[in-house]
Order: structure tokens, then sequence, then C-alpha cells
């Protein structure tokens, strides 16, 4: 089981001076490294304080420069949003500065101010994600980059300096809806997921499909998916349970927020119509029966209560996972996710790779 630590380079609610918000996030990704987390992966976002890195392949570098022994991954890089020369080429330099350590992820891209604001439309982001990863992928394994698609006119260039090797089994897509997830597996990346539906739902929507898609396409097992989830870790079971739900609750108002969730605006947005339904279903039930959901699925309490969770997410999931842990969200301190660190690196990893490794023996 690998192990990784999520930035989200949060300015909950505008609260701090943007310096202060990413002084902490470098604090969090040089502890990851001291803890023994496997990896270390920065989110992309533009323009709003809900989260502050618009280019997360310059961050893994200045996070390389401090590092020796994390591997360093886009968690995600927004395809539409960007360049495919710009990202692959982006991509070669990181990974010949880390010494062969990154890891490259692909996002979609959900927030209509975002695209708003880039002034791409949301009706092209999957004929543009498609197109550019594709380019991407082809140009770090071929060392040149060419293409001349509906939404790409790339002439042919050399990719230099080219990675260190070759990215086959270091490529990963964010997959929530059923199409992503299935498009996922034709690129040939390890499906990711954000905590934000029960685990059933998920396995079903997208977890099934990608697996579908991945033997049909390749003739072998498909690798676990990588599970992002909201920690908050706390010796203390009353401190963990009321803590835990705050911010996680207070994150979900964030989501909510940014993403327009209980929009309309998903309805009449080709390749949304997942998202349609969602929000359909959170005007039916109701905002705080969905941040109590929301709240069940993501992972905060003592470590027992921790293991028990990610082992339950397994059961439901029926097959291996890797973690992908937020540490600091929806107002928390420095202090506090440093601690929450701490404890789940000292009580909960050990456990959770004791486990995998049983279940691998078995």
């Amino acid at each position: 089981m690998q192990i990784g630590v999520l930035s989200i380079f949060q300015n909950y609610r505008d609260e701090h001076d943007d310096g202060d918000v990413m002084r902490g996030e470098m604090k969090i990704a040089l502890l990851a490294e001291e803890l023994g987390f496997d990896s270390y992966w920065a989110t992309e976002h533009h323009f709003f304080g809900y989260s502050m890195c618009p280019d997360n392949l310059q961050w893994l570098t200045g996070v390389a420069t401090r590092t020796s022994r994390l591997k360093l991954g886009t968690g995600a890089v927004i395809m539409p949003w960007n360049d495919p020369y710009r990202v692959a080429a982006k991509v070669a330099l990181l990974d010949q500065q880390s010494g062969g350590r990154a890891l490259l992820g692909f996002g979609r891209g959900l927030s209509r101010r975002e695209y708003a604001a880039f002034g791409i439309p949301m009706d092209e982001a999957r004929g543009r994600f498609d197109e550019g990863t594709e380019i991407v992928l082809a140009a770090l394994e071929s060392g040149t980059i060419e293409a001349k698609t509906e939404y790409y006119d790339q002439p042919r260039a050399e990719l230099r300096p080219r990675p260190t090797g070759s990215f086959a089994d270091r490529v990963f897509s964010i997959g929530v809806s059923p199409e992503s997830a299935v498009q996922a597996a034709v690129i040939g990346a390890r499906l990711m997921v954000l905590a934000q539906q029960p685990w059933e739902v998920f396995r079903d929507a997208a977890l099934i499909p990608y697996q579908t898609k991945w033997r049909e396409l390749r003739k072998t097992e498909p690798p676990p998916p990588v599970c992002g989830q909201l920690i908050y870790c706390e010796k203390d079971a009353k401190r963990a349970a009321e803590l835990g739900e705050l911010y996680v609750k207070n994150y979900f108002a964030s989501v909510v927020e940014h993403y327009e969730i209980a929009g309309k605006h998903f309805q009449g947005t080709r390749g949304y119509e997942f998202y349609a339904s969602a929000a359909d279903m959170i005007t039916a039930i109701g905002l705080d029966e969905m941040a109590n959901m929301y709240a069940g699925v993501n992972t905060f309490g003592t470590p027992e209560e921790i293991v028990e969770r990610i082992e339950q997410q397994r059961r439901i999931l029926e097959c291996d996972l890797d973690v992908l842990a937020i540490t600091k969200y929806g107002g928390m301190t420095d202090a506090e996710a440093e601690a929450s660190m701490r404890l789940f690196a000292s009580e909960v990893m050990p456990r959770l790779r004791a486990t995998a490794r049983s279940s691998a023996a078995a």
C-alpha cells in the first residue's frame, strides 16, 4: 500500500495571508518526507482562495530541491486549461530535477468559475482532456511532440530534456463520473478519486467500469485505485469526532461554493451529465444531509478508527487501494495539521501497510 499526502493550498474564507498559507504547505511537504510518506501531490487551481496553486509542476520543482526520497505527483494537471507541450516539457524537467521521482496525474476540471476566467467553454472540456492527455503521453514516451487535432495544432518538435524514463506506470487520472473513469483506463492511467460520495457509489459508477475497460484493452488486472480523502487523526476520541466533523464540513461548504455543486448549469454542459444528476440529488435531500454524507465518507478519528475506516473502504471496493491523505483543510491550523500527520504516520501507516502485506501474502 502506497500512502501519500495531497496539498490543496486552501486559504479558508480568505482569513490568512497568502504567503503564510504557502509557507505552511511547504512545511507539510517537508514533513511528508520526514515522516515516511511515499509521495507528495499538489493540486492545480486558479483565481480563488479555495485552492491556490496555479502551477503545481512549478511548486513540485521547489519541493524536489528540498527532498530526496518522496515521489512527486500532480493531483492533478487540469488538461483543458493547459497547453500539451508546456505540460510535457515541465513534467520532463521535473523528472530530471527530481531524479526520476515525478508522477503525472490528470484531471478535467469541474469549476465553471475557473473555466470562465480562462475563457474556455466547459463544453470543450472532454475533447480537450482526451486530445491533450494523448499528446502529452505520446511526447513523454517518444521524446517528440506533434499534433493536429480539433483543439491543438502542434508542429513536430523535440522534447528536451527528455524524462529519465517511461511514464507508462507513472500516470494517474481522476475519475468520479463513469465517463472519466473509463477514459482513465483508455489512456492507461491509475484511477484516482477524492472521497465525495458513498464508496459503494464510486465502486459501481466508476471503479467497475474502469476495471472492465482496463481488462478489455490490456488483458491484465487493473491496478488498485488511489483514494484521496480528508484526514484528521487525534488520540482523544471526542476531540477527534468534534474537530474532524467541523473541518470536513467546513471544507464541504467551500466545495459547494466553489464548484456551485447545487447549480443547474451542469444540465446544459456537455460531458457533465453525471454532475447534473448529483446536483438534482443535493436539491432533493438538502445541503445539511449532503454534508453529513460527505463527513461519513471522509476519514477522521482516533488511529484505530481511521485504520478501520480505510479497511472498510477496501472491503467495499473489493480490492486493494492506495491512500492519498489531505491533511490540512477547512480552517485547520498548521499545528493541528502537523500533529495529525505525525500521529497518522506513527500509528496508522504501519498498521495499514502490515494489513496490506498480509492481504497480499494471503
